[in-house]
């Protein structure tokens, strides 16, 4: 069975954005590009919440054909182009989408029956809206967290009006050059 990874920078503190939703605090560079690139490498499916997927949408289709490109922006907009994205929106129509599923309703229904068709596992990007509605359903699998170095004090936090403890075993560490540390766990039901 396929498993939702969810794929989130998180402040120490536990927050994914600030307050307005603000993500300047997010360190990132090449060593993290490389490293994430070669994990999204081994996924052919995203998974977003409507506000992120339009944000990508607006950028990684052509991204990798400007001039000033970087390796990165070339290798990630190769990747996106051929993903089948899935999209939690109530609001998009997904017609002209191409290899784009939307969901809008029977949330749980909808992805577990995504988990039981082959491929790999599901990363969802970013979405912290989608991703407390999946938590709310008990539909994450896993937490691949990149912890940067700073503290908001407030914000959009990660996990929010959890019903029960949920419980993590650890998989993976990797402490990066500029502070960032990679956390990633599956969830150990």
């Amino acid at each position: 069975m396929r498993k939702i990874i969810s794929f989130m920078h998180i402040s120490l503190d536990g927050f994914v954005a600030g307050p307005n939703g603000e993500m300047n605090w997010i360190k990132v560079n090449e060593e993290i590009f490389d490293h994430v690139g070669k994990r999204i490498g081994q996924t052919d499916t995203a998974l977003y919440g409507r506000v992120t997927y339009q944000m990508m949408e607006s950028y990684w289709p052509g991204a990798g054909e400007k001039p000033s490109a970087s390796r990165h922006d070339v290798a990630h907009s190769k990747w996106y182009n051929k993903a089948h994205k899935i999209v939690l929106s109530k609001t998009i129509s997904g017609e002209g989408l191409t290899n784009t599923n939307i969901i809008g309703n029977n949330l749980s229904e909808s992805i577990n029956e995504i988990k039981q068709q082959p491929g790999s596992d599901i990363l969802l990007f970013g979405s912290p809206t989608a991703t407390h509605s999946l938590i709310q359903l008990n539909l994450i699998d896993g937490y691949w967290l990149f912890v940067n170095p700073v503290i908001l004090g407030r914000g959009i936090p990660l996990f929010t009006d959890i019903k029960e403890k949920v419980n993590l075993k650890l998989l993976n560490t990797h402490q990066f050059t500029c502070g960032v540390t990679e956390l990633d766990y599956t969830n150990d039901r």
